[in-house]
């Protein structure tokens, strides 16, 4: 025994004498941790660890109501090695940084309607893309009619700043040509055919109109890639549109709002006489899809995963993943995720697999 007691008290001493090394090495170890970091983030491929294929992530899976664990709405599409980019809510723009995938070399951004939540990163976005890319042309930026005066009105908030960062930096670094975005507005009538974007031999995207009124338009956009395919919803109610455009998709991202939970915002927004916050959380039930509708249309088109974003009400903790669910998972026999950000979903090429990893939290 009094063996057995010397070795322990042995192991402990090793033990804390490690430790007490690793503390006083603490300084060094963050620098070599970081000095990795940033060597895989300024490497020439940021996209070198993904297959050739179709990619689908969330730079931010939540909504206008704060939540310190999610960005504003903004979906991050990558087909092949082209990057694009789905609304730009606020803190989208880091996160895309944090993910690797560099908003410097956003190839264009597709803006799904023009609520406030979805378009406040617009600017910084448009900012990051020209000075971290030194792009000599703006950023083509897709949307419902009116986006131009968006597009017009972030340019003329930050002309300022445009002058700042050439007068710093140099015109070899942030070409004035390539300030802002160019404005690519487009019609998508509610009984029209599907609106095509862009058309390659490799890759198709398509808008079509979804039901959020009195946001009008709204749409949802449809990206095919070698045979690879991803639906995103854009904010609406339940509708048609986006299940036909599902139908056989490897991944849809559906916007969700739990109605048992925002009902529990509204009963402490009425109890405390909080009327406008409590005519707020009446008013959205009535263009947002709840969990349940969402699993109720991926199961009907016969999508293979459904990743839900613009999480309604936040979820502090992950134990009220399942009432923000209900029944989804009964309702829906494929795979189903409650996004967050980061979360990113790979479709390679030439296969069937569904591959799903979190690109902040390698670099965490």
């Amino acid at each position: 025994m009094a063996r057995g007691w010397k070795i322990g008290l042995a192991v402990l001493a090793a033990v804390v004498v490690a430790g007490g090394a690793a503390f006083a090495l603490r300084g060094q170890i963050a620098v070599a941790a970081m000095e990795r970091i940033f060597d895989k983030a300024m490497a020439p491929d940021p996209y070198a660890d993904l297959p050739d294929g179709l990619h689908v992530g969330l730079c931010g899976s939540g909504s206008p109501m704060p939540d310190p664990g999610r960005a504003g709405p903004c979906t991050v599409v990558l087909a092949g090695r082209q990057l694009f980019v789905i609304d730009a809510g606020a803190g989208g723009t880091k996160n895309l940084a944090l993910m690797n995938l560099p908003p410097g070399m956003v190839d264009a951004v597709l803006l799904s309607h023009l609520h406030s939540d979805h378009i406040d990163d617009l600017g910084e976005l448009m900012l990051q893309r020209w000075a971290g890319g030194g792009r000599d042309a703006p950023v083509p930026i897709y949307g419902p009619l009116g986006v131009d005066k968006v597009v017009a009105g972030f340019q003329d908030a930050y002309l300022i700043d445009r002058g700042y960062r050439i007068a710093h930096h140099g015109e070899k670094v942030t070409p004035p040509s390539g300030f802002g975005g160019i404005a690519r507005p487009f019609e998508a009538p509610r009984n029209g055919p599907d609106v095509v974007l862009i058309e390659t031999p490799d890759l198709k995207v398509t808008a079509f109109p979804v039901e959020h009124a009195p946001v009008e338009p709204a749409v949802g956009y449809k990206f095919v890639y070698k045979g690879r395919s991803v639906v995103v919803s854009g904010d609406t109610a339940v509708s048609a549109r986006v299940e036909a455009a599902s139908k056989d998709v490897d991944v849809l991202v559906h916007e969700a709002l739990a109605p048992n939970l925002v009902a529990i915002q509204n009963r402490a927004a009425t109890q405390h006489g909080r009327a406008n916050l409590a005519a707020i959380t009446h008013d959205i039930l009535s263009y947002h899809t709840a969990p349940e509708d969402a699993a109720r249309i991926a199961q009907r088109s016969g999508a293979r995963y459904l990743l839900l974003t613009h999480i309604i009400p936040p979820l502090p903790v992950r134990a009220l993943e399942g009432p923000f669910l209900g029944d989804s998972r009964k309702l829906y026999s494929g795979q189903l995720r409650v996004g967050h950000d980061g979360d990113l979903i790979s479709l390679p090429a030439g296969t069937d697999d569904i591959r799903y990893t979190n690109r902040l939290t390698i670099f965490q």
